[in-house]
């Protein structure tokens, strides 16, 4: 069976050499005779898997010493809540960019248990750009600023952080950690679903530093205080153990190809073939501002709904999958994440330049 080019939000594609890795290993992983995803969480070969996947992120990520890497589940939806209910330790206030979706349900959630400032929004355009960083003035007395590095649904991009000064920088950055480098040490929190850019759904990833930890509200569950989780090395309850398992492989993966400055470059050469496709063309419309276009979520219209189903169809039927854009905005939306390979990007390029001759 031919493999078509997957281009979803999440879940999303993985690695070619990592899926045939994971079913080389699937029935007897290291000779235990067991698959990674039967072994108990307290085995010596799971606790490897799980330090190792640990290891690695940190190495990629070049994550300071007075970090923490957590392997937490409940996706980032569940951070919008765990992230006020650790950090609201001083005054139960927090600032936070609304530049999507997500950065807007996280700002609700926080809402239910402090005070939210809203420091900037890109909602009256249509979350369409990144509001100018230089005028996000951070609250002196916030506990922390909350944003979205990369926004899945409108496909932007922050490509230069506020200077939030003292107060600890958090950041949703589910969709395009490990695309790029990001300097760690500026950020006081860093939370991702890995089912985009890592490994299959479940998994969620946190990295702390080690001074936000322990000051948790009273009102706190104790599955949601990040404390636990550091105190037990992610390893409090059962967790994800072969979503765990396939991270390590990703990061393995990533690692050989180079990291994140590799990958970063083929990452914006994806990006460049498929924007310069719709800037040259007459019938796609891109529909984030230029100077914030985000190299993981591509997102473009067409002049009609039939002429977009039409584009749907015939792009499934050539082995190009999961381009409908998100039910609330419609039109197109290429995710090329990092295990998209460039041979899908320049596929879809090609489709594209066909449709539009054949539909002028």
């Amino acid at each position: 069976m031919k493999r078509v080019y997957n281009f979803s939000p999440g879940p999303s594609t993985l690695p070619l050499p990592v899926l045939e890795k994971a079913q080389k290993e699937l029935l007897n992983y290291q000779s235990t005779g067991m698959s990674a995803m039967e072994m108990s969480h307290r085995s010596k070969t799971f606790q490897d898997i799980n330090n190792r996947a640990q290891e690695l992120l940190i190495e990629l990520m070049d994550i300071p010493k007075n970090y923490k890497v957590l392997f937490l589940q409940g996706g980032a939806t569940t951070q919008f809540s765990m992230v006020p209910l650790n950090l609201f330790s001083k005054n139960k206030k927090a600032d936070y960019a609304i530049t999507g979706n997500f950065a807007k349900k996280a700002a609700q959630e926080a809402k239910r248990y402090g005070e939210v400032n809203v420091v900037a929004s890109s909602e009256d355009k249509d979350f369409s750009y990144i509001p100018d960083v230089d005028s996000m003035k951070a609250s002196p007395d916030a506990d922390y600023f909350h944003i979205t590095t990369n926004n899945t649904i409108y496909g932007t991009r922050y490509t230069k952080l506020p200077d939030t000064g003292d107060v600890p920088l958090v950041a949703d950055m589910s969709s395009n950690i490990l695309s790029e480098v990001h300097d760690v040490s500026k950020f006081g929190l860093i939370y991702a679903g890995a089912q985009k850019n890592i490994a299959p759904s479940g998994l969620t990833i946190v990295i702390i530093r080690e001074d936000l930890v322990g000051k948790a509200m009273d009102i706190t569950p104790i599955m949601l205080d990040y404390k636990i989780h550091v105190d037990n090395n992610s390893l409090y309850n059962t967790p994800t153990t072969f979503s765990i398992y396939m991270a390590k492989l990703v990061f393995e993966w990533l690692k050989d190809l180079g990291g994140v400055p590799a990958i970063e470059k083929v990452n914006k050469e994806k990006a460049k073939l498929l924007y310069d496709c719709i800037d040259n063309s007459n019938l796609y419309k891109g529909t984030a501002n230029p100077k914030d276009r985000s190299i993981m979520n591509v997102t473009f219209t067409l002049p009609s709904e039939e002429l977009t189903a039409k584009f749907i169809k015939e792009a499934e039927q050539n082995g190009l999958v999961s381009l409908k854009g998100h039910r609330s905005v419609g039109g197109i939306r290429a995710s090329i994440y990092n295990a998209m390979p460039i041979e899908g990007v320049k596929a879809l390029v090609e489709f594209m330049k066909k449709f539009e001759l054949d539909n002028k």
